[in-house]
């Protein structure tokens, strides 16, 4: 069947693939092409059966609809301009180039020479001939309809929150709860396995490291290894085909489906700071081709090269407002068409770079807080990237919520039993007002973790000194130093049983103070278990038995704890949305707090100058109940209460955890323990 262009059911004001009853409207935008081919594929995406010119250009979108065309059909593009690197012009049209709003993708890139705009082993001014189609993933047609029977976003308050960082695929590979056929994919995500387990954790949202159309590096397919995280998106409309066991985005709707009815929100990581393309010297594969100069930030000095703030080689140009467009647009088909909860935005800093630099209230931010959509999810920013100026911890607008590593650092230093660690432990667990309680931001901005995907797991952090990075193939150059860590005696893996019993210790202690806090707390999938990456603090590439969650090694009581820990904490209201004020100033209804010290009296200068000092006690005193919450990092030893008679809630050097003991005066405090305590 040989196709035509209908001009006069063309449309520009829906870009990519727009299906209906009779045909699709297909709309690219470039500014600078001059000429733009849709080429059209079998049902496999292997042979290309015709190319067609686009037929309309209006305001840089070009566009046309063909009668006939259906869901299933495999198609990309070839664009023509001017191929000169120096003014900042990619254009080649023998490189078949994927759809920017591809909704659905078919095949995996090759790699191969003539993925390349230019000649290699040549510098990037020459100029490729070859064909890369055969090599090329390609975009397909898709059918939006799908039954969400009734389905909704769920909107739990982010005081009610605990997030749950996790990977497709790692989650659920070695989980012997899920079937094995849906084992690293998104229909193993929506198992009863995994929703069981989110609940019984307390858990309410799981945040999925990126899901978005991505691209395995070549230098790590040559050395056998992947972008196992996934930071490297091609595609920001289409799931990734790797977690689609169908190979069709139904599934991932079926997944979010099931979670949502559990009551379970979900959040993407997104990357829209850069793209899987790289520099100057990278692979044409979509934006470069389309208009480098509209989709890239480039250097003002020398356009032929890239302006680079995340460390990947180039830079998405948010200030476009076509490209501001793409990405507002991938955003709301997220959570229009494919009932996402929210997004945790990575390297979100260059998201807000404006020429003067970092901008608050720069147009990204200004056109996510007025969107009537994007508003009402949940969004949270990494707060940095590799730039000038990219660290910006407590520096992004409300509604936006921040990842803490200042959390992160505190509370493992000074559960590595660091001195004069209190002053800033007690800042984290009211929820580091100094960086987040201004511009009526609510105690809620601040995500506190004690480990990522980047970075040791949390049991690594009370199992090894160092990293030890050597699967990376990096001869231990790549990942951080400053890990915070400490082993407890034994480098690594150890049967030596005091150990063990003094790690789990020191674990649930630091799964304690994280819950304690005020703000939202987000734990690494598999830290509830005593998740190991054998000390790899930099899994990036490592899509093995490295990065996989090892149910079967599971520590229950870790698992119980985090348990009975998010239920005292659901309990006691514990996270509040109002900041905490001393007793006798004026709140807006949000907790009082006192902080005392293991001598019976409250907190003084002196006391809080005391860097010998390895206790924390904190009483809240929230809508429902009073709480007295005490982190002691050091040596058993005597704490007075306050006044009255106590309940003895928690105590996370039993096992289990949770207890129901009335207590008064003077108690003794197990070492390198967290109690709390509810005035009875």
């Amino acid at each position: 069947m040989t196709y035509r262009f209908d001009r006069a059911r063309s449309r520009s004001d829906v870009l990519g693939a727009e299906v209906d009853a009779d045909g699709t409207n297909f709309a690219i935008f470039s500014d600078n092409a001059i000429r733009i081919e849709l080429c059209l594929f079998d049902e496999k995406g292997e042979t290309e059966i015709q190319r067609m010119d686009m037929p309309i250009m209006e305001g840089g979108i070009w566009h046309g609809y063909v009668p006939g065309i259906r869901p299933g059909q495999p198609y990309g593009y070839r664009v023509h301009g001017p191929y000169e690197p120096e003014n900042g012009h990619r254009f080649n049209p023998n490189k078949l180039l994927l759809d920017p709003y591809a909704r659905e993708v078919i095949g995996h890139t090759e790699w191969d020479d003539a993925l390349f705009g230019y000649a290699l082993p040549g510098d990037d001014t020459t100029f490729d001939e070859r064909d890369s189609a055969p090599f090329m993933p390609k975009a397909v047609v898709t059918d939006p309809d799908f039954d969400w029977d009734a389905d909704r976003a769920l909107y739990h308050r982010w005081c009610d929150s605990l997030i749950v960082e996790a990977h497709v695929k790692g989650l659920t590979q070695l989980n012997p709860n899920v079937a094995e056929e849906d084992r690293g994919y998104f229909a193993g995500l929506g198992s009863d396995a995994v929703i069981d387990h989110l609940h019984r954790i307390g858990a309410t949202a799981i945040e999925l490291l990126p899901i978005h159309g991505f691209l395995h590096d070549r230098h790590l397919q040559e050395k056998g290894l992947s972008n196992y995280w996934g930071y490297n998106s091609i595609a920001f409309f289409a799931p990734h085909r790797g977690y689609l066991k169908t190979g069709r985005p139904r599934e991932m709707k079926e997944a979010i489906r099931k979670l949502h009815k559990a009551g379970i929100e979900v959040i993407l990581d997104v990357v829209y700071n850069h793209t899987a393309e790289g520099n100057e010297k990278g692979p044409t594969l979509s934006f470069k081709g389309i208009d480098n100069a509209s989709y890239y930030l480039l250097s003002p000095e020398n356009k032929r090269h890239h302006f680079d703030t995340t460390g990947t080689g180039n830079t998405l140009n948010v200030a476009h407002p076509m490209v501001l467009r793409m990405v507002l647009d991938s955003l709301r088909y997220w959570v229009q068409v494919m009932h996402v909860d929210g997004f945790r935005f990575d390297l979100a800093s260059t998201l807000g770079r404006e020429p003067q630099g970092f901008e608050r209230e720069g147009s990204f931010f200004a056109a996510i807080r007025q969107d009537p959509v994007l508003s009402k999810v949940k969004l949270i920013a990494e707060p940095w990237d590799v730039g000038a100026g990219g660290y910006q911890v407590g520096g992004f607008p409300w509604p936006f919520r921040e990842w803490n590593d200042k959390a992160r650092d505190d509370l493992r230093a000074f559960w590595k039993r660091d001195q004069g660690m209190v002053p800033a432990v007690s800042e984290r667990l009211s929820g580091s007002p100094v960086q987040f309680n201004h511009s009526h931001r609510p105690a809620t901005s601040s995500i506190n973790f004690l480990a990522a995907h980047d970075g040791f797991t949390l049991w690594d952090t009370v199992s090894y000194n160092d990293k030890h990075n050597e699967a990376n193939g990096e001869d231990g150059r790549d990942g951080h130093d400053h890990n915070l860590s400490d082993n407890m005696g034994i480098e690594g893996e150890t049967e030596d049983a005091g150990v063990n019993g003094s790690r789990e210790r020191r674990v649930k202690a630091m799964l304690a103070s994280l819950l304690f806090s005020q703000g939202v707390p987000m734990i690494l999938a598999g830290d509830e278990l005593g998740q190991s990456q054998y000390g790899n603090n930099n899994a990036y590439c490592q899509d093995s038995e490295i990065a996989w969650i090892h149910w079967d090694k599971a520590r229950g009581a870790l698992t119980d704890a985090v348990a009975a820990l998010m239920a005292f904490r659901t309990e006691t209201a514990l996270s509040q949305i109002q900041w905490a004020t001393a007793p006798g100033d004026e709140g807006r209804g949000g907790p009082t707090v006192t902080w005392h010290h293991p001598a019976g009296h409250e907190m003084t200068e002196g006391d809080w100058g005391d860097a010998g000092l390895s206790v924390v006690a904190m009483r809240v005193i929230t809508p429902k109940a009073d709480v007295l919450l005490i982190l002691n990092a050091g040596d058993e030893g005597d704490f007075t209460l306050p006044e009255g008679s106590w309940t003895k809630r928690i105590d996370t050097a039993l096992d289990p955890v949770a207890c129901d003991e009335i207590v008064q005066g003077t108690q003794r405090l197990n070492w390198q323990s967290a109690s709390a305590y509810i005035r009875a």
